[in-house]
């Protein structure tokens, strides 16, 4: 009987015993997992916090192209605008140049009206010379500012420089549709006209 309960307890160790390997066992196992598990976890995390990296470069290359866009657009606006007030700045004076010169131009042909009169008197030379004198002053002053007058005599007749007065027989073949006769001189400040020259068309 003894015996019997000797073996008994032998057998109980060893089934015992192997439930505490196969304990071990799991538990080992369930570490190894375990460890895995938290290894994946970690890697990941690395991944995850990798990924946000490479998008916020992205994100701020994106950013700096857009300010580098406003910033190119807006240079290229104050240029403009730079270059169209400098135009417009000399448009302006180049305009009121041209009406002052242009409320000249009538004192211009009364003078040349003078000269041709004094031409046709004897005497009174010094009178004459002065009225020269002012004269070529004046329109000297003139042609510094840009005016130039019209070559419009035995030219074709054209719409951009001449205005047609009358139409007569021309003297010759060669004069048809041409200038005959300048009534008004025409004149081009700056290679722009100013007034345009009152001429007779020969037909």
């Amino acid at each position: 009987m003894a015996k019997n309960s000797k073996n008994h307890l032998e057998d109980e160790k060893i089934v015992s015993q192997s439930i505490d390997n196969e304990k071990d066992n799991n538990m080992k196992e369930d570490s190894e997992k375990a460890n895995k598990e938290h290894k994946e976890e970690i890697h990941n995390k690395k991944k995850s916090h990798r990924k946000p990296k490479v998008s916020k470069e992205k994100e701020l290359q994106e950013k700096l192209d857009e300010i580098n866009d406003k910033y190119l657009r807006l240079f290229s606006e104050f240029d403009n605008f730079r270059k169209r007030t400098a135009r417009e700045k000399l448009d302006l004076v180049s305009s009121a140049s041209a009406n002052l010169i242009e409320e000249l131009l009538p004192v211009v042909d009364d003078f040349e009206r003078a000269i041709e009169s004094n031409d046709q008197v004897e005497g009174c030379d010094a009178v004459k010379e002065g009225v020269v004198h002012i004269y070529k002053k004046l329109y000297s002053t003139l042609e510094k500012k840009g005016l130039k007058p019209m070559d419009s005599k035995g030219k074709e007749f054209d719409t951009d420089y001449h205005e047609a007065i009358t139409r007569i027989p021309a003297p010759s073949e060669e004069l048809k549709g041409k200038v005959v006769d300048v009534v008004q001189k025409g004149y081009l400040l700056n290679d722009k006209v100013i007034r345009y020259a009152k001429v007779v068309i020969g037909q």
